[in-house]
């Protein structure tokens, strides 16, 4: 771009600036800002359309079109030109707008028939807050220099929009982050509570978009640079030689750190008129931007990196660190992009819930919060963009959804849902040293799913039987490289301690698909749920797993080990996982540690085709747990993180209970014990409907215990038996109905 261009660009983001500093009302800099961009471009219209809600925009500030249109006239996204940008997030340059797709003619405007028109989005890191327009009689596109000019005026809106500088009681636009906001997102942990806003990375403000000395801005981003880059050599020089998926990182870091051209189009930016934090975001956003069209994961990883990157350089820029000295607020809930195990556990089991923007049902947040046994809402879309530090959010992870910063009416009826929930808990209290004894007179263990030693008080408090299911992987997931073999024979023996006696089935590393080892290169499967996971990698990778036996045995030092192989599909996996237990224990002994006093091994059933294992399977195996989860997605093949189709099959559609009727009966052939464990088990419709399929075991996060159990006192698994094959014969697909009609009529509330 030509010098005076350069000039000229900086002269309008000086006015901008200046107009953006006067004390006046928030309408009345709006004004002022459209009619010297008008003047700037030489054009007879420029407008600015904000966001009313997530899907309407509004016509804030015109120069150009009538004054008594603005905050009366309105479109849907998708609605003319104006919202095609807003719903392509994509600029529109036409030198014959009537011509285009989806014109739209505004006469309420007083809008004459604008031959040019020029569109760009106001948007901020990928979250768009508006739409700017310039329209001229002339029949011109604008030329690259014009359309630069505004994309950086459209920057700086952005940011001035975020920081509250346009609102006024004018028009009845309120500033941004305090109205009341509802997020729909997806269920990780059920359980509701309400609390105040934790920020895990609190966003960043930029206060200062636009500069006087381009040199000194210059010369501040040269000075953070440096900075960033001696940082990234500083974690590279620590990273171990064996630990090449950090490192891979780390040089992606660098290599962007020393980029030519990342720094020239910021320094460009800045010789525009930008600050040096300003030209940095702006680098970002279209980094953003382009991430979301990038189908190549490499790409999207790469992109990701340079995100990151520019974070930290924020920060340095702008000295706001992550620790910005914000206390933890009374009752926090924390709210993140995505979080990994180990930064989740430092913030301890004060937390009362998580909401997360990314994450997935089986993910290791989801393990934890069900370890806290406090609410998980997953693909909040938005939330960390819209939350503040301190505000008040109502958590629901029965449903999904999150209440930001909620009217009192929602927060009454949320206060009300909670008040029950507690008094239906001290209910269940009563309950805890009391069997699950149906009125039929069968007996249903009711255990519980682990994996911190955080969770083990609850074996006491919950009335559990003892633990159906300790998740072994959180141990390895929360390290930057495999976890010492003394170190988990530690753990493990503290596991057995706390149990005093009680059975413990420890499950063997259950990693990949959504579960993936910070020090383990991922293996972009198309479809990791079904690939290389679980037993696979054990199988695959034998020293990780005989390390973990090791440690198993030597934790039992003597006592009860009970030990379950994660997905085993055939009955060869399961003998070979066998055969190296059997190894390992010979040789253990000839070490001269002192082996188990008794040893069961089993094997989790949670594909279908384990159910169709030869007779031998069934003689050779301990014990089977039907692991719910994955058994129930590959039996409708509905993957269970895609909601278009999760939600399409119910747990009690009548060929699903059969068929967990038929692995029962086989299990029963053999006089091999079987339980259910999963999300499923402990909701206590799904747990009577399995009792009645005759499973005699039930695993379940401990907080479900209390409902399980008292629901399962009340009843004769006979007759709700009776009442499921009444519903197939009916040709029902689901007996949903029929069975929460029989318990309705017994006084249950399903």
């Amino acid at each position: 771009m030509p010098n005076n261009m350069e000039s000229e660009s900086r002269k309008l983001l000086g006015r901008l600036r200046d107009t953006l500093a006067e004390d006046s009302a928030g309408q009345a800099r709006l004004d002022r800002i459209t009619h010297l961009i008008a003047d700037s471009m030489q054009t007879e219209v420029c407008s600015i359309y904000l966001f009313r809600d997530k899907d309407t925009l509004e016509l804030c500030a015109t120069e150009g079109l009538k004054p008594e249109a603005v905050h009366k006239t309105r479109m849907r996204i998708g609605e003319g030109l104006v919202g095609r940008v807003a719903r392509t997030r994509c600029m529109v340059n036409t030198a014959d707008a009537p011509a285009e797709p989806g014109f739209r003619y505004m006469p309420e405007t007083g809008e004459e028939i604008y031959s040019s028109f020029f569109g760009l989005p106001i948007q901020r890191l990928g979250e768009i807050l508006g739409v700017l327009v310039v329209q001229s009689k002339e029949a011109r596109a604008f030329t690259d220099d014009e359309v630069y000019a505004l994309e950086v005026v459209a920057m700086v809106l952005a940011e001035m929009t975020e920081l509250g500088a346009f609102v006024g009681d004018e028009g009845g636009m309120g500033a941004l982050h305090t109205h009341p906001v509802l997020f729909r997102g997806l269920t990780g942990q059920e359980g509701v509570a309400e609390g105040h806003v934790y920020l895990h990375e609190p966003r960043v403000v930029i206060t200062n978009p636009v500069a006087d000395d381009p040199e000194a801005e210059s010369l501040r981003l040269r000075e953070a640079v440096d900075k960033l880059r001696i940082s990234v050599d500083s974690m590279l020089a620590r990273v171990e030689p064996s630990d090449k998926d950090q490192r891979e990182v780390l040089e992606a870091y660098r290599m962007f750190a020393n980029s030519r051209g990342w720094m020239r189009r910021m320094e460009e930016d800045i010789g525009r008129g930008l600050s040096a934090e300003a030209a940095v975001e702006k680098e970002q956003s279209a980094a953003r931007s382009r991430l979301a069209t990038v189908p190549d994961p490499y790409m999207r990883e790469r992109l990701h990196d340079l995100d990151d990157l520019s974070n930290r350089l924020l920060r340095i820029l702008t000295g706001q660190g992550k620790e910005t000295g914000a206390e933890m607020p009374e009752n926090p809930i924390l709210v993140a992009r995505n979080i990994g195990p180990g930064e989740l556990l430092d913030y301890g089991k004060d937390l009362k819930g998580i909401v997360l923007e990314q994450g997935s049902v089986g993910s290791h947040a989801a393990v934890v919060a069900r370890a806290w046994a406090i609410p998980l809402v997953i693909h909040a879309e938005g939330i960390t963009t819209e939350a503040l530090n301190g505000n008040t959010i109502l958590i629901d992870g029965d449903q999904g959804v999150v209440h930001l910063r909620p009217e009192e009416t929602v927060a009454t009826a949320f206060r009300d849902k909670i008040a029950m929930q507690a008094e239906a808990q001290k209910r269940y209290a009563g309950l805890v040293g009391l069997p699950a004894q149906t009125l039929c007179g069968k007996h249903i263990a009711l255990h519980m799913n682990a994996g911190l030693m955080a969770d083990l008080p609850s074996l006491a408090t919950s009335g559990a039987e003892g633990v159906g299911l300790f998740r072994t992987e959180l141990q390895f997931l929360i390290r930057n490289k495999v976890p010492k073999r003394g170190d988990l024979a530690s753990l493990y023996a503290r596991v057995m301690d706390a149990a005093k006696g009680k059975r413990v089935v420890f499950r063997t590393l259950d990693i990949g698909s959504d579960k993936v080892l910070p020090y383990m290169k991922p293996q972009d499967e198309p479809n990791p749920a079904m690939g290389w996971r679980a037993i696979r990698v054990g199988l695959d990778r034998g020293g990780v797993m005989r390390m973990q036996l090791q440690a198993l045995i030597r934790a039992a030092a003597g006592r009860p080990l009970t030990i379950m192989f994660p997905f085993v599909a055939q009955f060869d996996e399961f003998r070979e996982a066998k055969a190296m237990l059997a190894t390992v224990l010979e040789s253990e002994g000839k070490l001269g540690h002192v082996l188990p006093a008794s040893l069961e091994v089993g094997a989790m059933l949670e594909t279908p085709s384990l159910a169709f294992a030869p007779d031998r399977f069934f003689e050779e195996t301990d014990f089977i747990s039907i692991g719910g989860n994955d058994l129930k997605q590959f039996f409708f093949a509905a993957d269970r993180e895609n909601e278009r189709v999760r939600k399409r099959y119910d747990t009690l559609n009548y060929s699903f209970l059969s068929f967990i009727r038929q692995i029962v009966a086989r299990c029963d052939q053999f006089d091999t014990p079987v339980s259910f464990c999963g999300e499923d088990a402990g909701r206590p419709l799904e747990a009577v409907a399995f009792a009645a399929m005759g499973v005699r075991t039930l695993s379940m996060r401990p907080a479900s215990i209390g409902p399980v159990k008292a629901m399962l006192r009340r009843l004769d698994l006979d007759e709700v038996a009776a009442v499921i094959d009444q519903a197939a014969a009916s040709g029902a697909q689901s007996v949903r109905k029929a069975l929460s009609d029989h318990l309705a009529e017994r006084g249950f509330v399903t």
